[in-house]
């Protein structure tokens, strides 16, 4: 019984790893969208704008307030007061404390301001747009960083078993060369060599698995997951035809990604937000019309009427328009004219900037794209003939025909080889893969 439960505690660590859940890409960008916290302020942000579009709303509308103002008076030298007679008793009384009351309700509304109100809330839906747009941005910026963290964990997946399977080579060569040191084939000095190579594959296997746990660490962050979380990722099957497929035209490509990507649609909107903002500061020279008002009413307690009495005796009602014709601001509503125009050309520039970015973007992923294609198709015959060379090398030192250096250049060369071939091949899938993102399609 002891040792079923010291077994059942020795697997625990393996059952643990079996059971870890595998990300796969889909599972990785659907959690993101969700969890990310950069994105989830984008939202906020966008939630603020839309409030900001209803106060702007809020502004056509009249405003209506209430007040109520009791206070306490003294009069500490007033001497005559109100004389009663009772009973053939005459009583004077002198109220040196009294108490007032003021009550009112007004309302103002402004009719007309140059239309200042009116663009201020078309500028807030157009803000309210640009936050939604900076949302789309934000998601396509994460599942672009994603989809390449992902692809690179695939590359390395595929060199660790390269690379151990060249570590194998290594320990199988080295085992030869003992056996032909102690039959005086081999000196000492070449089988250090051999000894020397398996330490560096063995190295390498280390660094390749380092390298991996750092971009799966990556990954993890940018979903959000907390350190205690498990986390790993689904190896998907690829093929060569993934990296042998047609490549979207350049062209297509840009006149797509124009049509579609947010940070080119928020430019435009930037420029249209400035037209709106030169209209408000032009806004300064007009007159504004708005209407008013009100009703009040008070009392008094030396009064003496009762306080319903005073209430409706002293109740006054007003209404009026008020036109405000500007002549003179110290030059304040031109200043802002000339800057909002400003703004203009600077929301024009950053549309052409924008445009040019976007094109050097896809420009680049269409050059990598068709650049890593090119080097799979090189780098598939190359291995092949280094597979073949490291065969004949590997016979030939079996059989004691070639030296440890050739054998160590061959192993060297292949291995090279190998590496360049899984590079250019998943180089080529991920720019693909992003070349599409930019025209419309989701990350497969």
């Amino acid at each position: 019984m002891k040792k079923f439960y010291l077994l059942l505690l020795a697997s625990l660590p393996f059952l643990s790893l079996s059971a870890q859940k595998q990300w796969t890409l889909k599972e990785c960008i659907d959690y993101a969208m969700q969890n990310n916290i950069t994105l989830q302020k984008a939202r906020l942000n966008q939630q603020a704008a839309t409030e900001e579009v209803k106060g702007a709303k809020g502004n056509l509308l009249p405003t209506v307030s209430a007040s109520a103002n009791q206070s306490l008076g003294y009069r500490p030298w007033q001497n005559s007061g109100v004389t009663t007679v009772t009973n053939g008793t005459v009583n004077t009384k002198v109220d040196k404390v009294y108490l007032n009351g003021s009550y009112g309700v007004n309302a103002q509304w402004t009719v007309w301001n140059g239309n200042k109100n009116t663009n201020n809330v078309k500028l807030s839906k157009l803000s309210e747009q640009q936050a939604e747009l900076n949302v789309a941005e934000t998601a396509n910026s994460i599942q672009e960083r994603i989809a390449q963290l992902y692809v690179q964990i695939l590359y390395l997946d595929e060199s660790i078993k390269v690379t151990k399977a060249s570590l194998e080579t290594s320990q199988k060569n080295e085992e030869r060369g003992k056996e032909m040191v102690e039959v005086g084939k081999m000196s000492k000095a070449d089988l250090a060599q051999l000894t020397a190579q398996r330490a560096t594959d063995e190295y390498n296997v280390v660094d390749i698995q380092s390298q991996m746990a750092n971009y799966k660490l990556q990954l993890k962050q940018l979903l959000e997951l907390t350190g205690n979380d498990a986390f790993d990722v689904a190896i998907p099957q690829t093929t060569d035809e993934q990296a042998l497929a047609e490549i979207p035209s350049l062209q297509d490509v840009f006149q797509q990604a124009l049509l579609s990507r947010p940070e080119i649609e928020n430019s435009k909107l930037s420029i249209e937000s400035s037209d709106l903002n030169i209209k408000i500061a032009k806004a300064g020279w007009l007159p504004s019309l708005s209407l008013t008002g009100g009703f009040t009413t008070s009392t008094n307690s030396l009064s003496d009427n009762s306080w319903g009495s005073q209430m409706k005796t002293n109740f006054n009602s007003q209404a009026g328009l008020t036109l405000s014709i500007p002549l003179f601001d110290g030059r304040q509503t031109k200043t802002s004219v000339n800057k909002a125009k400003i703004q203009q050309k600077q929301a024009l520039l950053d549309l052409q900037d924008q445009q040019k970015t976007l094109y050097q973007t896809v420009e680049g992923y269409w050059l990598d794209a068709n650049t890593n294609q090119q080097r799979f198709r090189a780098a598939q015959a190359t291995v092949d003939s280094e597979q073949q060379s490291y065969d004949l090398l590997s016979e030939k030192f079996n059989l004691g025909l070639t030296n440890i250096i050739e054998l160590m250049n061959g192993k060297d060369k292949l291995l090279t080889a190998q590496q360049n071939r899984l590079q250019s091949k998943y180089q080529t899938i991920l720019n693909q893969q992003l070349l599409r993102f930019y025209q419309g399609e989701p990350i497969k």
